[in-house]
């Protein structure tokens, strides 16, 4: 079956960096576009980046963009997030997905989820 594993989370001072991983097996990784999402307390699932299979340019949340940096490893089996800069705003679960699909930018989009990662920024 299908599993995507999430590491690297974890309690990181305003201004820090984390890199996410997400593990992938059981499915076609090089031809799987991946995506992060990411759920606050009280709020909905939001999208954050996500990487096509087919090579083309990742596409990120304004909220994001110029911080965050999506990439994969079909050699691993792996995408990352190395997110910079980080604001106590971006404080919550981040989640892995993996779609068919040429890209996702919608949770709906996405067949398979990770269980997810805690990020916890401070101030």
């Amino acid at each position: 079956q299908v599993q995507l594993v999430e590491s690297g989370g974890g309690l990181v001072q305003a201004g820090g960096s984390l890199r996410l991983s997400c593990a992938a097996s059981g499915l076609t990784f090089e031809y799987s576009s991946m995506g992060w999402f990411r759920q606050a307390p009280g709020k909905e699932r939001e999208f954050v980046a996500s990487v096509s299979w087919t090579g083309g340019n990742p596409y990120y949340a304004d909220s994001v963009k110029g911080r965050f940096i999506i990439s994969r490893d079909n050699a691993k089996n792996t995408v990352y997030l190395q997110m910079n800069s980080l604001k106590p705003e971006d404080t919550a679960v981040y989640y892995c997905a993996a779609t068919s699909r040429v890209y996702g930018l919608r949770s709906a989009e996405y067949d398979y989820w990770g269980q997810g990662t805690q990020v916890t920024v401070s101030s």
